[in-house]
């Protein structure tokens, strides 16, 4: 700067000013932030609150958006009239045993893939995310006959044995996670005397419950909600699942829609009381998951 020149600095805004902008950004944001929360828990709001109405009232015009009167029948309904308690028992128990086959063999899988050196690791690799590429209805009439030869059908089988092979997007989601774990650690156990699995069991399952917790997760809500799976495997009355159960109260002529929702709610509650458990672990897995390719 030559001497003598002068230099202009520009007049500083006032502190009240930057506050009240401030403001006014921090509430439009959270302005919005609570009209998509409103429009995401509406549905669910509206689906409990139909649990709870007389059956004529649920398509009234103009809507009844609070229950008048409010009833608990539709709930006592499926209780006294159907073996609910063994639809929620069955599709419990299935969804619990997908989502530990899922845990496990993805893990080992991802931990192969992210961790041990063999021949060809990228050309397999490269073929077990193909396959996400194919459609679930493309290998239905295949899997269903697998299933037949193994005298498998009716049986809870196909709905959870499958999953201790493993799935393309669970070992590639637990991969991408177990590839940002320092090989430092690795290095150091292995000079302890530990294994391949002892490496595994001891050193990176600790490290990746966040991971572990979004996959199981993601598995559980995908066998709980699954349909298809005991619409086609499935025939006796006391092993259906709670979303075949759920299909008896619509029929051709007429549906019980409070008594649907009413399952539908009970069906809803323990995936969100996991959601609950795991939110934490949950976001961090989605965060740091695919940090390193």
């Amino acid at each position: 700067m030559a001497p003598g020149k002068r230099v202009i600095v520009p007049p500083l805004a006032k502190p009240g000013e930057m506050d009240w902008r401030a403001f006014v950004v921090r509430a439009l944001a959270y302005t919005l932030l609570l009209a998509l929360a409103v429009s995401t828990l509406f549905p669910f709001y509206w689906m409990v609150a139909n649990s709870f109405k007389e059956e004529q009232k649920i398509f009234r015009v103009p809507p009844q958006w609070f229950p008048q009167p409010l009833i608990t029948s539709n709930y006592t309904y499926i209780f006294t009239t159907m073996p609910f308690g063994r639809f929620l028992f069955n599709s419990a128990r299935i969804a619990l045993l997908s989502t530990v086959g899922h845990l496990l063999a993805s893990s080992l899988a991802a931990y192969a893939f992210a961790r041990v050196p063999f021949p060809g690791r990228g050309v397999w690799f490269t073929i077990v995310l193909a396959t996400m590429m194919i459609p679930y209805q493309v290998t239905i009439i295949p899997s269903y006959l697998i299933m037949d030869r193994l005298s498998w059908i009716d049986t809870s089988y196909p709905l959870w044995v499958p999953s201790f092979l493993g799935g393309a997007f669970g070992i590639f989601l637990v991969r991408q996670y177990m590839l940002t774990l320092p090989q430092e650690l690795m290095d150091a156990a292995r000079i302890d005397g530990c294994t391949h699995f002892g490496i595994y069991w001891r050193v990176v399952l600790p490290l990746s419950k966040p991971v572990l917790a979004t996959l199981a997760l993601i598995s559980f809500m995908g066998s709980w909600n699954d349909l298809l799976g005991p619409l086609m495997y499935l025939n006796s009355e006391e092993k259906i699942t709670l979303t075949l159960a759920l299909t008896r109260f619509q029929g051709h002529q007429y549906s019980y829609y409070g008594k649907m929702m009413a399952g539908a709610t009970i069906s809803v509650l323990p995936v969100a009381v996991i959601f609950l458990f795991t939110q934490q672990y949950f976001v961090q897995g989605v965060t740091l998951t695919g940090l390193k390719g």
